[in-house]
């Protein structure tokens, strides 16, 4: 019988036996178990014999990439930052004559966002109202602008005017002529900075406070006010910060 093997009944017929008639067990055994499709898994190239020096050549390389990953330094934290001072001034540094070039830079710089120099060299006159001015200041960097305060609560801050080191997102932080570091709070302050209208950068001296000018006169330079309160952010965030025009915060 096809379903004895060496003289023995094979034990799934004589489960089959049992619960179906003999004819119908010799079917049944003989389509599913007998005549059942066996699938086995094609053996994979990485599995050869002539493969397997490449397979352990791709280990060592992945166990190599691991262990430079796993000796990668590690970003340093804001305390292990403020530890090590790395976003601090040196005092050696803080000379108001080193950062002179930098406020020159400032001014070319804020004279071409507002286009005073293509004015000039088009010929026309500067022309800027604070429709078109307005939102070009707000997302300008001040990072070696003057700036002068000019309202503030505390009292003792009226009048202070120094070179902008650092723009963070509370504070200016200032080098005055005095060669002193300060830092000025934005909030409940107001700034005031002069651009000049001239072909010549105003510095140092050149750069004092200016009586009214009459009407049938040119002003030399643009003054402006900044209200700290609407500063409170980062450089690069206003860049990209969408401007919205609103009364000024009382300060």
């Amino acid at each position: 019988m096809a379903a004895t093997t060496a003289g023995k009944t094979h034990i799934a017929h004589e489960f089959l036996a049992r619960v179906h008639s003999p004819d119908s067990a010799a079917a049944l055994f003989k389509e599913k178990i007998q005549q059942k499709p066996l699938f086995l898994k094609p053996t994979s190239s990485d599995d050869r014999p002539d493969n397997a020096r490449e397979t352990r050549r791709r280990e060592r390389v992945k166990k190599e990439e691991a262990r430079r990953k796993s000796k990668k330094p590690r970003p340093l934290s804001a305390k292990q930052k403020r530890a090590l001072c790395i976003h601090e001034i040196p005092k050696s540094e803080c000379k108001y004559s080193i950062y002179e070039p930098l406020h020159r830079m400032w001014l070319g710089y804020i004279r071409e966002i507002l286009g005073l120099d293509a004015n000039v060299a088009r010929g026309y006159e500067s022309y800027v109202i604070p429709k078109s001015a307005g939102p070009l200041l707000a997302s300008a960097d001040y990072h070696g602008a003057m700036l002068e305060v000019v309202r503030s609560r505390c009292v003792s801050r009226v009048g202070l005017r120094g070179i902008v080191v650092k723009d963070t997102k509370f504070t200016f932080e200032m080098i005055t002529k005095r060669n002193e570091l300060k830092t000025v709070p934005k909030e409940h302050t107001i700034f005031r900075f002069r651009i000049p209208l001239a072909d010549e950068i105003l510095t140092g001296e050149d750069e004092v406070e200016q009586e009214a000018v009459p009407t049938d006169k040119q002003p030399s330079s643009l003054v402006f006010e900044l209200y700290g309160t609407a500063f409170e952010s980062r450089a690069p965030e206003r860049a990209t910060k969408r401007v919205k025009l609103h009364l000024p915060p009382d300060p």
